[in-house]
């Protein structure tokens, strides 16, 4: 007589069954939960905070040597006054060499360093107008105020540059 473990603990023997289907998804649930996923697994613009444009723009500005892409995706992050001030500098620029520069071209990368990296990054925020306060290693030291604008709906950096003198003309210019 052989030894049947199944009826020394006297398990009862279960018939296998037949399987059911899994349950299907109608196209409407499936579209709605990949619109979801997809809305869930979105990045937030880089200037829908002022703290995000700063970083946005950081990153931007340290692609920028030599290549004109990264020129223009850097100047696209500043207020309108900033481009301002900039296209007075390229025109001034082209007059002055006699070829066309672009407003980008005036963002000179080899005359923007950090002079330390940024670990922490926090706003003031009154009306259309932020303050971000960068902060290094050393909050002692390493720290920095970058004023923003909110122009449409999205933060831009507000780039302070100096004021352009205004064009000084030769008495006798153009004078044969």
């Amino acid at each position: 007589m052989r030894f049947d473990p199944l009826r020394a603990q006297k398990l009862p023997v279960v018939a296998p069954t037949r399987r059911s289907s899994p349950p299907t998804c109608s196209r409407r649930s499936l579209l709605v939960g990949l619109c979801l996923l997809a809305a869930g697994c979105s990045r937030r613009r880089p200037d829908a905070t002022p703290e995000s444009v700063v970083r946005e723009w950081i990153e931007r500005m340290q692609r920028v040597h030599g290549s004109p892409e990264a020129s223009r995706a850097a100047y696209a992050l500043l207020s309108q006054s900033a481009k301002a001030n900039l296209e007075e500098r390229a025109r001034r620029a082209s007059a002055a060499t006699g070829r066309k520069m672009e407003p980008e071209q005036m963002i000179v990368p080899s005359r923007f360093s950090l002079r330390f990296v940024p670990r922490q990054l926090t706003s003031r925020i009154a009306g259309d107008t932020a303050i971000v306060e960068a902060v290094g290693a050393d909050p002692e030291v390493e720290h920095a105020s970058i004023r923003c604008v909110r122009e449409n709906q999205a933060w831009r950096i507000d780039l302070q540059l100096p004021p352009l003198p205004p064009v000084e003309r030769r008495p006798d210019a153009g004078v044969l």
